[in-house]
C-alpha cells in the first residue's frame, strides 16, 4: 500500500537538494570572484565547502528521486542525510523520519534493476 511518506520525503529532498546545489554553485562563484581579486588562504576552505554543499545537493536530489519512485531504500536514506546540511536542515529531519517510516513500501530490488 502506497503512503504519502516515502512521496513527501522525496519532494523534502529534493528542496533541500536544489537549494544546497545553489548556495554551493553560488558560494563557488562568489569566492572564485574574490580570489581573482585577492589572495587569501581562506578561500581554499571556502571552495571545498562549496564543492562539498554541490556533491550533498546531488545526492539529496539523487535519493529524493529513489523516494518517489520507492527504489532502493539505502539510497534514498543517504539522500535525507545529505539534506541536513545548512539551515534548511528541518527539511532532512522530516525526510529521514518519512523515510524510515515508509520504508517497507520500497522495493526490494537492487540499482540493476532501474
Amino acid at each position: 500500500m502506497k503512503t504519502w511518506k516515502p512521496t513527501t520525503a522525496g519532494i523534502l529532498m529534493i528542496i533541500a537538494g536544489i537549494t544546497e546545489a545553489t548556495v554551493g554553485i553560488t558560494g563557488a562563484i562568489i569566492s572564485g570572484t574574490i580570489a581573482g581579486y585577492t589572495v587569501l588562504p581562506v578561500l581554499g576552505g571556502i571552495w571545498a565547502f562549496t564543492i562539498a554543499l554541490i556533491a550533498l545537493g546531488i545526492v539529496a536530489i539523487a535519493g529524493g528521486i529513489c523516494s518517489l519512485k520507492r527504489r532502493i531504500w539505502g539510497l534514498a536514506l543517504a539522500g535525507s542525510i545529505c539534506s541536513l546540511f545548512g539551515i534548511w536542515f528541518v527539511l532532512g529531519i522530516l525526510a529521514i523520519i518519512f523515510v524510515s517510516m515508509g520504508k517497507e513500501e520500497f522495493s526490494q530490488r537492487g540499482v540493476s534493476s532501474l
